[in-house]
């Protein structure tokens, strides 16, 4: 049950090509965006979609593979750690930010149609 601790497990389809930055450590850092789409329906009768959007970081061979493999539009399987951090901004204002630290990944088929 260890490996149960704080655990993400996601499907869904990437927003945009991952991005590659460097950084001053020389350590390479790849982010990108995953959409979850569920589908219910309202008190009213009518079908409503509801899509969530998840912010991946990735770190080392894994991120090389997601950088090298994965476009907009792909949809993959994700297996990762749920951060949380704050920053200030250029304005000083302190900021939230939730990611998903991927840890695994399976890619599932192409572009969607």
């Amino acid at each position: 049950m260890k490996n149960l601790r704080n655990s993400v497990q996601l499907i869904g389809r990437l927003g945009q090509d991952p991005e590659v930055r460097e950084l001053t450590t020389g350590r390479k850092l790849t982010t990108f965006s995953v959409a979850t789409s569920d589908t219910y329906t309202n008190a009213d009768g009518d079908k409503i979609e509801d899509t969530q959007w998840h912010n991946i970081v990735a770190w080392g061979k894994v991120g090389e593979i997601a950088s090298e493999h994965l476009t907009k539009g792909a949809e993959v399987c994700l297996q990762g750690k749920l951060i949380h951090r704050t920053y200030e901004n250029k304005e000083g204002e302190k900021r939230y930010v939730s990611e998903i630290n991927l840890n695994e990944m399976v890619m599932l088929g192409g572009k969607k149609a």
